[in-house]
């Protein structure tokens, strides 16, 4: 039995913030790529395999989480990757239902709930 390894995007314009999400998720066993905004995250999701997850800032110059989440949903290639939004906006609640994602973390992110949600939606635990 091979070991599957889920893949996670990160999506976040904050270079810290970035980082530690990523060294945390590849030291839980997952495979992380980064962009710093959404048009990043658009043209890295053209040139590879879809990740099992995109992890989403909201607030990104260039394109905005918002944007992002328009544009995802109008490529059927990609579309149904499941979206958790990452955000200190007050708003996530009603954010989040609006663009139909799956789920949201507040900023600072608690790493027990940034890990929960990634196990959740990126399908790590399911065969195919």
């Amino acid at each position: 039995m091979g070991v599957r390894t889920a893949s996670v995007l990160v999506v976040d314009d904050d270079v810290d913030i970035r980082e530690t999400i990523s060294m945390i998720l590849e030291d839980e066993g997952y495979a992380v790529a980064c962009a710093s905004n959404g048009r990043e995250a658009l043209e890295y999701l053209r040139e590879h395999q879809a990740p099992n997850l995109i992890l989403l800032d909201l607030m990104m110059p260039v394109m905005d989480g918002v944007e992002f989440c328009n544009r995802q949903r109008q490529d059927p290639r990609i579309a149904e990757i499941p979206v958790v939004i990452v955000t200190a906006s007050g708003q996530a609640k009603e954010q989040c239902a609006a663009l139909n994602v799956k789920a949201f973390i507040y900023k600072p992110l608690a790493l027990d709930t940034l890990l929960e949600k990634v196990e959740q939606w990126s399908s790590r635990g399911e065969t195919s």
